[in-house]
């Protein structure tokens, strides 16, 4: 931020990286200074020129003698004060001054034209050359009562006339509705309004802006085309809303941007647009004008997802990061060629991405977020992150993003303290401050600022065909005094630790979402014991779609990373999960939080030596599958590397190499999660009834001497799968299992899935096939029969049809 003062002496030898072609101005806060080769900008620089360029400022020079002063009648003057505003960057209607207006002596002509030599204003009558007065600023009078048509003809030095349009005269390109939405927190579409947008008015072809700073004294548009001073572009307030807005002719997309407002306090800010659509790479921080042209090949993906209900339905959930995923992959696009056939290979469901939204700092894995509505400019621009999500779709993979409406940086040139004073965030510091992260909470209670994020749910959804917003740190969102002592947390009118008006926001984005966009899923992860995070609004509750269990991961990752000696005495916290299973709608996560800081590797986190990790491995993910709950694994722990998650290095790919010397032991493992997702998809009996008791029954949860969990899973028109799981490293024969029975005489069962299976990397000890169910009672249930339990394993039994 640097301090408002007196505007510079425009008589000041202009620096010389104000020539044409350079980047920017070192030392100016906000603006970059050094310009990337990114594919965007050298598309941009092969486009027609987007709009008349502004040359660089002129030396001290002596103005010329008006050319046309035989047509020139004098202006009609302008209060001083009001001048002395218009040029200091602090007045609130500039369009009151500037533009064409009626006045009792003709037409007055106004334009803001900084380092010009003249300005004609050309209408059909002819050319009438204008006034210079002061700092830019030309005035003249035409004759007549009526506006006439006219464009500027505008020279600087050493240059030739340039033919502009006036943005000044154009009227507000929002319109009484939007305001009125806005104001409400109801225009459900804010993109559409607020931004930048290249647009036609009045025959005119340009970049309508519009921001929300309610609090500032006055806003003025920076960017490239105006070599990031904005002198000669500010913009009109639009009354109460807190909206100001300007239209500039002959811009077009690709151009860089900023606001620089000018606050009560006599400050100075240039804040990138918090509803850009595109940005500069990072480092570099300036908003970007883009205009979608991306066509999508996704209808008959979007019809069916419309008919899906996600409780009722497989989701098997790939998480992982974008940008290391595969490094040697640095654009959407090329992400989009190896991708989704990797998923479909592994017979995923979905793909879910740690947060795409920009970010200023890589390390942040973008949950520190900078840009809302724009996709990160590191791997390209919005239409190329939309062809890799229309990829996903026609190789049948549903895409989830991670969504984070918890906190924002706290960076100068995003959204803290936007118009100068608190304004995203709330103004009490007990409960702006995010003590975990260093960064801001927003203001919930805010009509805007919930319209902004609900708007921003949409957006993802819509714009981008996004299947599921996956919503970071609800718990952080729901308690005031979430990671906060006695006297750092402020309660609520009731005195109570709640955040309501989050509950009432987290309600609102939920019950939107679902309307506006038919199939989309809404994903909590929320670690408490919040009641009805996934019952409906209009029963209470807040409406999310599912909900990460944060409890079974916890408890069952204790368990089976104990030595199998030890475990019998921790039996209870891998039986635990189904006392409260259908609470709530569950996926079962191991994500990249149980991977990192520490944590160690899946793999890693179990006992034993190379070959008992791996089998304790397998067989933690065959629990895992049968167990109530969708799936979600973190990548690199589809073939148990042995390595924690780093954003810089990415999965380790190599292991898999046939050179490397344990490939085959890693392979074995990413064949087993294949068949997992495979056989998962196609038995009803594992997803059907996943939020109903009728869809689960315990044989025996008790065997903690054996280290052995037995449970049916029913599908709606009861079809079982039988899961037989032995975390115990020695083998079992003659391990009785109670079956369902069946129809027909021959009650036989047939092994769907064993995880000790040798092309899994295990030592292949199965039961014969078939198996067949004796008339012996056992389990409750009336037919059993004696298994052999492979150690370390999970073995899945169906039902052997003809």
């Amino acid at each position: 931020m640097t301090p408002l003062g007196p505007k510079p002496d425009r008589t000041t030898p202009v620096p010389a990286t104000f020539l044409p072609g350079r980047s920017g101005r070192p030392g100016r806060s906000g603006e970059p200074s050094q310009t990337r080769a990114t594919p965007e900008r050298t598309a941009r620089r092969r486009e027609p020129a987007r709009t008349a360029p502004v040359p660089a400022k002129p030396a001290p020079q002596q103005r010329p003698a008006p050319a046309h002063a035989a047509l020139r009648l004098p202006d009609a003057p302008l209060p001083p004060a009001e001048i002395e505003r218009l040029l200091s960057g602090v007045h609130h209607d500039p369009h009151s001054l500037l533009g064409a207006h009626v006045t009792s002596e003709g037409i007055a002509i106004r334009v803001l034209r900084p380092f010009a030599e003249r300005v004609v204003v050309d209408t059909e009558q002819g050319p009438v050359e204008l006034t210079h007065l002061q700092g830019g600023l030309f005035t003249g009078l035409l004759a007549g009562r009526e506006i006439p048509a006219y464009r500027l003809q505008v020279t600087y030095p050493g240059g030739e006339p340039l033919i502009q349009e006036d943005g000044y005269r154009t009227p507000p390109t929002l319109g009484e509705l939007d305001l009125h939405l806005i104001s409400e927190g109801r225009h459900e579409q804010l993109w559409q309004v607020l931004g930048s947008h290249v647009r036609t008015v009045h025959g005119v072809l340009g970049t309508a802006f519009a921001v929300w700073a309610p609090n500032a004294a006055g806003v003025r548009l920076i960017g490239d085309f105006n070599h990031w001073d904005g002198t000669g572009h500010p913009m009109r307030s639009l009354g109460s809303s807190g909206i100001w807005e300007l239209f500039v002719p002959g811009l077009g997309d690709g151009a860089h941007y900023k606001y620089e407002i000018h606050t009560r306090q006599g400050w100075v800010l240039k804040k990138a647009d918090p509803l850009a659509r595109a940005t500069q790479c990072p480092p570099d921080t300036a908003s970007v004008v883009h205009t979608s042209r991306y066509e999508w090949h996704d209808a008959d993906w979007l019809a069916r997802r419309a008919q899906t209900v996600h409780h009722r339905a497989p989701m098997s959930v790939y998480e992982l990061h974008l940008a290391s995923w595969r490094p040697d992959l640095t654009t959407y696009r090329e992400i989009a060629e190896e991708l989704p056939s990797y998923l479909e290979g592994l017979n995923f469901t979905h793909v879910e991405f740690m947060p795409v939204m920009e970010h200023p700092f890589g390390g942040s894995w973008g949950y520190q977020v900078s840009g809302f509505y724009a996709p990160t400019a590191r791997l390209g621009g919005p239409d190329d992150f939309k062809y890799l999500i229309d990829t996903l779709h026609r190789h049948g993979i549903g895409v989830i993003v991670d969504w984070v409406p918890a906190h924002f940086p706290k960076d100068d040139f995003a959204l803290a303290r936007f118009d100068g004073e608190a304004l995203y965030e709330p103004a009490d510091p007990l409960r702006a401050e995010h003590p975990d992260w260093g960064t801001l909470e927003f203001d919930y209670g805010r009509t805007e600022v919930r319209n902004f994020l609900v708007a921003n749910a949409v957006y993802w959804c819509e714009e981008f065909h996004i299947d599921g917003l996956r919503v970071d740190a609800v718990a952080s969102m729901l308690y005031l005094d979430y990671s906060r002592e006695g006297g750092e947390w402020s309660p609520n009118q009731y005195g109570g630790r709640e955040n309501l008006d989050a509950a009432s926001f987290l309600q609102e984005m939920n019950a939107t979402v679902y309307r506006r966009c038919p199939g989309v899923v809404t994903i909590a992860e929320e670690s408490t014991a919040w009641e009805g995070v996934t019952r409906p609004t209009d029963s209470g509750g807040l409406g999310f779609g599912l909900k990460w269990n944060m409890g079974w991961m916890h408890d069952s990752l204790v368990y089976i990373s104990k030595e199998p000696v030890h475990r019998k005495y921790h039996h209870n916290e891998i039986t635990f999960s189904m006392v409260y299973a259908y609470s709530e709608n569950y996926i079962l996560p191991i994500s990249h939080d149980e991977v990192v800081h520490g944590k160690q590797a899946l793999v890693s986190k179990m006992p034993g030596d190379w070959w008992q990790q791996r089998a304790n491995h397998r067989a933690y993910l065959g629990f895992m599958w049968a167990h109530p709950g969708k799936q979600l694994l973190f990548m690199g722990q589809e073939f148990a590397q042995g390595s924690e998650f780093h954003h810089e290095q990415g999965p380790q790919w190599w292991v898999l190499a046939d050179d490397w010397p344990a490939a085959a032991d890693h392979q074995g493992v990413q064949r087993l999660v294949g068949d997992l997702n495979r056989v998962y998809r196609a038995t009803p009996a594992l997803w059907e009834q996943d939020t109903t008791p009728d869809g689960f029954r315990w044989l025996d949860g008790g065997a903690a001497e054996d280290n052995v969990l037995s449970f049916v899973r029913y599908a709606a028109d009861g079809s079982p799968l039988v899961a037989i799981c032995n975390f115990s490293p020695v083998v079992r024969h003659c391990f009785r299992v109670g079956l369902p029975a069946q129809d027909g005489p021959e009650q036989l069962w047939e092994e769907a899935l064993n995880t000790d299976a040798e092309q899994y990397g295990g030592s292949d000890v199965a039961n014969s096939r078939p198996v067949k169910a004796e008339p012996t009672p056992w389990n409750g249930q009336p037919r059993s029969a004696e298994l052999i339990l492979p150690p370390l394993a999970t073995v899945w039994l169906r039902p052997l049809t003809a």
